[in-house]
């Protein structure tokens, strides 16, 4: 399993954004301070308030604000080119923003978004068959 713990400004928004992109929240491990966002059966997020996100840093270690540096791409792969866009029409329509535009290489296909705190998805489809 991948666990993304993702520091985030507003909680409430962040859950807001990433369920209306059909993602589910695992309120086991949820709370006032955290929401534990379920991708799939092998992928979850663990969005954290930036003050309990500090708490995993060693002292005295900043917390990045993605908004100004791009620290790390997520991707996320979906079935069709279709599901590209339409995932990135959900984000966009949720408060995320654009990032770049789409990309089309034959064999794979793909997009990008931000999530409200200015976290980089990438979504892509692919037909390795179809590669180079």
């Amino acid at each position: 399993m991948i666990f993304l713990n993702l520091p985030v400004t507003d909680l409430a928004a962040s859950r807001a954004f990433y369920t209306a992109l059909g993602f589910s929240i695992n309120e086991q491990f949820s709370d006032d301070a955290s929401a534990s966002v379920v991708v799939s059966d092998a992928i979850h997020l663990q969005l954290l308030s930036r003050d309990r996100f500090a708490d995993f840093l060693p002292e005295g270690t900043a917390t990045a604000d993605p908004r100004t540096a791009t620290a790390a791409l997520y991707a996320l792969t979906c079935d069709s080119r279709e599901e590209v866009d339409a995932m990135v029409e959900k984000a966009v329509g949720a408060g995320g923003g654009t990032w770049m535009p789409a990309q089309d290489q034959g064999f794979m296909y793909g997009s990008s978004f931000t999530d409200p705190d200015g976290h980089v998805w990438e979504v892509l489809s692919m037909e390795p068959g179809n590669a180079p």
